[in-house]
């Protein structure tokens, strides 16, 4: 057979992932912040979109205008209507404006600023007051020590903001106060640099004096120092040390006291008996040293370092009507609502100069046109997949989580018609307002858990709950033990081994049977 070259014409099939398909499948998982960033990335680099609140807010200046033309010539207004516009949550949600449109400003500009008279009104001096001085004083500013108006005062907005002290510059004022050597200052700012967010020192000491050249020994005495600022207990190498450097600060580092730190762990343990043995004290004297450690603050520069507290904002809202139905919807607040001006398309476009001006009009305005159409999508995917959320988990809705059935995404899938892989990316960052909080829709699928004697299966987290709620109404005198909580849920139906309920319970944090019987028998002691 001979080898040679040539051409061959084949017709195939296959599946290819277009960049605009590759981006509607990435704003699927986007969450409401991420996707807010998105769509304003988008408003600065395409000049076809405009914002909805903008364009409603530029139609009711618009009718202010009209009405106020109407009214001084009594004439009607003959004006061409706008194009058709392209809204992202007109398919969604639905907004009635109503009632009578006003003119943007309904004040003259007269009014917006008092006069002499008018202050002098304001104070009850009238016309016919008599005339001290004072109140040209009080609005000028000049002579006499009179006040100065507050409107001519030179201080700007950034000048009257204030912001919390931080870790950092808290222990800087001091070090600058207490130490005047600047090698040891430079010591000292390394050493801060050190600190983590709790106010433990990192690193370590030899590698710090061989980097700044200095012998080890000075900068153990810094480290000495600045032990002493405020707040106490920062700079510690340890939980020990930091508990230790409060307690010396109160008069309370005693021999015994220092024994009890250096056998942390066997407090944690709640080893009573050990303990009384190592630091020579009974159990009275146990309780008072252990409640005296409890009353010390084991993260010191913790409440320096206060970050801001993101509230989560839902993206469904959930709620059960008269009738006993339920309402899913979305929100409203959430969905960004973005506007294609076809008009001002239409109108640059006849004024292009060459080809590649109108094909980057022509690619902006197909961009903007596939933006609104996906963000439409993604509001329907995500409706559809938190309505079957819903119905199938109407038990949770209805009765607690200890109804909460065992769902996995492909029921989901399968149900709506779509991919598993979209329902996962749909439920990524999806929170769900109910009457029972707010929940990530990852809450609601949970793996299943054989029922006992072919009873139906369980879902892991209502197991999971059940097993929280026999530990937490366990008495003193009779504290569960793993073995015990398997026969109690076998008893109620659960089929579940011995090491799944030693997994939920450390997944939710609570310690062995062992560990809370001492800790009953400390608190009741």
């Amino acid at each position: 057979m001979a080898i040679t070259q040539r051409m061959d014409l084949r017709q195939a099939q296959s599946l290819v992932m277009t960049p605009q398909l590759q981006q509607a499948i990435k704003l699927l998982e986007l969450s409401n912040q991420e996707l807010a960033a998105y769509v304003e990335q988008e408003l600065e680099q395409n000049p076809l979109l405009e914002r909805g609140e903008d364009e409603r807010a530029a139609a009711g200046e618009e009718g202010g205008r009209l009405a106020t033309q109407e009214a001084m010539t009594s004439e009607p207004a003959e004006t061409a209507g706008p194009d058709r516009v392209m809204d992202s949550s007109e398919y969604v949600q639905s907004e009635t404006m109503g009632g009578e449109r006003q003119s943007p400003l309904d004040t003259d500009y007269d009014n917006l600023y008092n006069t002499a008279e008018d202050r002098a009104v304001e104070r009850g001096e009238g016309a016919n007051a008599p005339d001290t001085g004072f109140a040209d004083n009080w609005s000028s500013g000049g002579g006499g020590g009179g006040r100065t108006d507050f409107s001519d005062s030179e201080l700007g907005l950034e000048q009257t903001l204030t912001k919390p002290e931080t870790l950092r510059e808290h222990l800087e004022r001091q070090l600058y106060l207490d130490i005047q050597d600047p090698t040891e200052r430079m010591i000292g700012l390394q050493l801060i640099d050190m600190l983590d967010e709790a106010g433990y020192l990192t690193g370590d000491l030899l590698s710090l004096a061989e980097r700044l050249g200095c012998p080890p020994a000075q900068v153990q005495s810094v480290l000495v120092r600045l032990q002493q600022f405020d707040p106490c207990g920062v700079f510690a190498r340890n939980l020990a040390e930091c508990l230790a450097l409060q307690l010396k600060e109160r008069d309370r580092l005693d021999p015994a006291m220092q024994a009890l730190l250096d056998n942390l762990e066997l407090l944690a343990r709640h080893d009573r008996h050990q303990l009384m043995k190592i630091c020579g004290v009974d159990a009275e004297d146990l309780a008072d040293m252990v409640a005296e450690i409890r009353a010390l603050n084991p993260k010191p520069g913790a409440s320096f370092e206060q970050a801001d507290v993101q509230a989560v904002v839902p993206d469904i809202m959930v709620w059960r009507r008269q009738d006993g139905s339920w309402s899913v919807e979305l929100n409203a607040e959430q969905l960004p609502r973005l506007l294609v001006n076809q008009q001002y398309h239409a109108r640059i476009l006849p004024k292009t100069q060459n080809k590649a001006e109108k094909d980057y009009l022509n690619e902006r305005l197909a961009t903007a046109n596939w933006l609104v159409k996906t963000l439409h999508q993604r509001a329907t995917t995500i409706l559809k997949v938190a309505s079957e959320i819903v119905r199938q988990q109407e038990a949770f809705f209805l009765h607690g989580v200890q109804h909460l059935k065992p769902l996995i995404r492909r029921d989901i899938a399968d149900a709506i018609g779509m991919h598993e892989s979209t329902v996962s990316r749909v439920t990524t960052n999806k929170f769900m307002a109910t009457q029972r909080g707010v929940f990530e829709l990852r809450y609601f699928f949970t793996a299943a858990i054989q029922g006992a004697a072919g009873q139906a299966a369980h879902s892991a987290e209502a197991v999971r709950q059940r097993i929280k709620e026999l530990i937490d109404a366990e008495s003193a005198g009779d504290i569960l033990s793993d073995d015990r909580l398997v026969a109690i849920l076998q008893g109620q139906g659960v089929d579940i081994a011995r090491r799944t309920v030693a997994k939920y319970r450390e997944s939710l944090r609570i310690s062995s049977s062992v560990q809370r019987r001492r800790e009953k028998a400390l608190r009741s002691a």
